[in-house]
């Protein structure tokens, strides 16, 4: 079959690396890819945010598959548009891709199905954020409520920096994605990824993986997309997936799919975890960066297999066949990164 994935990062790499080992994949594109995926699948100059320019795109290089790497195409709809043409498509409708673009939607979410998560307020204006937090104290987390890949998280151990926090964020660091603010309670224990695939209906597990957000060694400095990663995760064990499974993601499953809106694709539930429980710190409608690519080592060709099994709604007829292994990543970012 002709594959596309859409993206450029090292999620897609990854991605690509592990579909290419695939005997179904025939011919895989990848836009706009770089200079590495070029040495494994075709790189294509599209506009991957631009719906029409897709599937254009797809109906001319008799395209089969599309995989959607990054948060943004998802937001901005890409996938519905490949799925009204037609073409079998992985990666959430804009409408469910909310649970990442949007704090507060996810906080909904979590309140109308009773998942176990960190109290919040949300704000559009800083007066009112500013008088939460001298009330609340420190630490406290301070979240744009929009995309800011990866970035858009301050986690403020004093006052002082939650305040600068929300100061920066209406006054337009972020764009857009600060438009709105959500003010959370700080988690105390330890996070870890864990990725379910969906078809809106069926649930799997597909793995667990720990990465390293803040840019300094010991944890120290600005949360940046993600410095490297490592799976499986020890401190998430079967029996804390196993809550995490009843308590957070079956539960938002069933929701999303009682507003109308089924998710379907990858769920990224990023969790905290203390004294053997779960609590949910935020959902990624994608696949991270660093966790895709150990994920993908440890997965290789059957990847392909489970991304089309969501993508055509039989989950509930496959499973994931795991090594006794474990991978490990590292990010080279440019000095200066997560500010430059």
């Amino acid at each position: 079959m002709n594959i596309l994935i859409l993206g450029g990062g090292g999620r897609e790499h990854a991605l690509a690396w592990a579909v290419k080992q695939n005997p179904k994949t025939d011919r895989l594109i990848v836009a706009p890819g770089n200079a590495g995926i070029a040495g494994l699948a075709e790189c294509a100059d599209i506009d991957i945010l631009n719906g029409a320019a897709v599937v254009t795109f797809c109906e001319e290089n008799a395209i089969d598959f599309v995989i959607v790497g990054p948060e943004a195409p998802l937001a901005a709809g890409v996938a519905d548009a490949t799925r009204a043409a037609g073409l079998l498509t992985f990666g959430p409708s804009a409408a469910a891709a909310r649970l990442e673009a949007s704090k507060s939607f996810t906080k909904e979410i979590c309140d109308a199905c009773a998942a176990p998560t960190a109290g919040y307020a949300r704000f559009t204006e800083a007066a009112p954020a500013r008088a939460y937090i001298a009330a609340k104290g420190a630490p406290i987390v301070v979240k744009a409520d929009g995309l800011a890949a990866g970035k858009g998280v301050i986690v403020a151990m004093t006052e002082q920096e939650a305040l600068d926090a929300v100061d920066d964020m209406f006054g337009g660091e972020f764009g857009a994605a600060g438009a709105e603010v959500v003010i959370e309670e700080f988690m105390t224990g330890e996070e870890a990824s864990f990725f379910i695939l969906t078809d809106g209906v069926s649930a799997l597990p597909i793995g667990t993986a720990q990465d390293h957000k803040r840019v300094g060694d010991g944890d120290t400095g600005p949360n940046t997309g993600g410095m490297g990663a490592y799976s499986p995760a020890p401190v998430l064990t079967d029996a804390i997936a196993d809550q995490a499974m009843a308590e957070i993601v079956l539960p938002t499953i069933r929701e999303m799919a009682r507003r109308g809106t089924p998710y379907q694709g990858v769920l990224y539930a990023g969790l905290m975890i203390e004294d053997g429980r779960a609590r949910l710190v935020e959902y990624n409608a994608r696949f991270g960066d660093p966790e895709c690519q150990v994920l993908m080592m440890r997965l290789g060709a059957q990847a392909l297999d489970l991304l089309l099994a969501c993508a055509e709604g039989r989950l509930s007829d496959l499973r994931a066949n795991w090594a006794d292994d474990h991978a490990l990543t590292v990010v080279m970012a440019a000095r200066g990164y997560p500010g430059v």
